[in-house]
């Protein structure tokens, strides 16, 4: 995130009446609810983990570990768990 200054972007009426509220401190605006993008959905990394998880769950089916799968996927068993879990009520 990178900071702008807010004379550079604010008419002066509007900047006088923020100043009112918030003068020499950074402030942060939040994006507009129809802008915002759900965590994941500008890069493949959820669907990595879609399938990470689905590989996970099919080694666990065909008899690995929890310990096994903790080490093969460098999680921690709770995690496993968890994942494995959560497979388990979509299925």
């Amino acid at each position: 995130m990178s900071y702008a200054n807010a004379r550079d972007i604010f008419p002066e009426d509007i900047l006088k009446i923020i100043q009112n509220y918030v003068n020499g401190e950074y402030i942060y605006i939040p994006k507009k609810e129809e802008n915002k993008k759900a965590w994941g959905e500008l890069t493949q990394c959820k669907e990595e983990l879609r399938v990470r998880n689905n590989r996970m769950y099919e080694d666990y089916l065909t008899g690995a570990s929890i310990q096994s799968l903790s080490e093969r996927y460098y999680l921690s068993p709770k995690t496993i768990q968890r994942i494995i879990s959560q497979l388990k009520k979509l299925r």
